[in-house]
């Protein structure tokens, strides 16, 4: 299995305050992001080269609808908006990895179970699983090896 950091996620119930700071403040830049169930920002160090350009998205805000929080809650699963301050506010860690039956192997063996996804447009299959400090570590497979 090969890994590498793909991203990291933050909830937050103001998207608007995290464009300001991570674009207005550290100079990032606001790009293409999937059509999920939920609002959100997928911020790039750079400009995306196109509308449909995914690669590079460092920081993803998923962004919290107190009057729809469903889709939310069916793709990500629920938080409750006290826990969101601090590291708190981190929702998982993300990497690329390869080697996806090897991994379902080894995660059922250990008796570790996983959630695993399908993102819009971008052909990934995604597995998350809970570290044993409950941090949530999502890992982003090509979507062939899911076939």
């Amino acid at each position: 299995m090969t890994l590498a950091l793909n991203h990291f996620s933050i909830r937050s119930l103001d998207l608007a305050a995290c464009e300001r700071f991570y674009c207005g403040l550290l100079g990032m830049h606001v790009g293409p992001r999937p059509p999920f169930p939920f609002p959100g920002l997928w911020i790039y160090p750079e400009v995306p080269k196109a509308a449909d350009d995914y690669a590079g998205a460092a920081v993803h805000i998923i962004g919290i609808d107190r009057n729809d929080p469903e889709g939310l809650r069916q793709y990500l699963g629920d938080r409750d908006e006290s826990s969101l301050q601090g590291t708190g506010s981190v929702d998982h860690v993300a990497f690329t990895a390869t080697g996806l039956n090897s991994l379902r192997e080894r995660l059922r063996a250990a008796g570790i179970a996983l959630r695993e996804r399908q993102v819009p447009l971008l052909g990934l299959h995604q597995v998350f699983v809970d570290d044993p400090n409950g941090v949530v570590v999502e890992l982003n497979f090509p979507a062939a090896e899911a076939a």
